[in-house]
């Protein structure tokens, strides 16, 4: 396909912070991959290889953040020519990309989900997607439907399921006065926690326990953005242990 418009838009949800959500390419240098970075949305674009070399026509834009959390968001990218709009949850961010061409020239497959081995360094150290997708929808074709009736030929579907499975985890909301206690184990002489937490405050406590008989307690909190673990032992000489990270 050669095309000087394209309209390509999908929601997604996920709790993996890296993945290629759409990928294309061509002969002539051309290619566009949508994806996530760090959990951000990166969209790299290139109509072509022009006389100084690819690396002036690449185009590398990216928006949002904390995009694996697990809720729907949508996306919408409309290009005309060299000029893009590239819509993350009703925000719209314009820019016009690099090089001197209009056209993106695809010849081989679009994938959605993940990218095909192609060799190149670029292609296997990228993720496939991980999460839901709906309402896909390339140039005015609503690709989810036409993958569930089976009517893309030729298609290769991998390991796909037409529902969206939920996370077993449960998370939990704090505001500034709760807290969650729960009993300890007196009879084990080993300390052991784990857990996952997301904050837009610099400052907090996370865990908070004292030792059995006396013998000291263990602290983790943020300061100041950093992660913070103290731990005071009441029976030996270096007594107080404070790693930040």
């Amino acid at each position: 396909m050669k095309t000087l418009k394209d309209v390509i838009s999908l929601k997604f949800k996920t709790s993996e912070s890296e993945g290629v959500i759409f990928h294309g390419e061509g002969q002539q240098g051309d290619y566009i991959t949508l994806e996530l970075k760090k959990a951000k949305l990166v969209l790299n674009l290139n109509l072509g290889i022009n006389q100084l070399g690819s690396i002036y026509g690449h185009t590398s834009v990216m928006t949002g953040s904390l995009l694996d959390d697990h809720h729907w968001h949508s996306i919408i990218i409309e290009r005309h020519g060299r000029n893009i709009n590239l819509t993350l949850d009703r925000h719209m961010e314009h820019f016009r990309t690099n090089g001197e061409f209009d056209y993106l020239d695809l010849d081989y497959e679009i994938t959605f989900g993940g990218m095909p081995f192609s060799g190149k360094p670029s292609s296997n150290s990228r993720k496939n997607f991980k999460g839901c997708m709906e309402s896909i929808n390339y140039n005015g074709n609503n690709i989810t439907d036409l993958a569930k009736r089976r009517k893309l030929e030729p298609s290769n579907v991998g390991n796909l399921s037409f529902s969206c499975v939920e996370p077993h985890t449960v998370p939990v909301f704090f505001n500034a006065t709760s807290y969650l206690e729960v009993p300890g184990r007196p009879s084990q002489d080993l300390f052991s926690v784990s857990f996952l937490f997301r904050t837009w405050n610099p400052n907090g406590l996370l865990v908070f326990s004292n030792f059995a008989d006396g013998l000291g307690n263990v602290e983790i909190d943020i300061n100041e953005g950093k992660v913070s673990v103290h731990i005071n032992v009441t029976q030996v000489k270096k007594n107080r242990i404070d790693i930040s990270s």
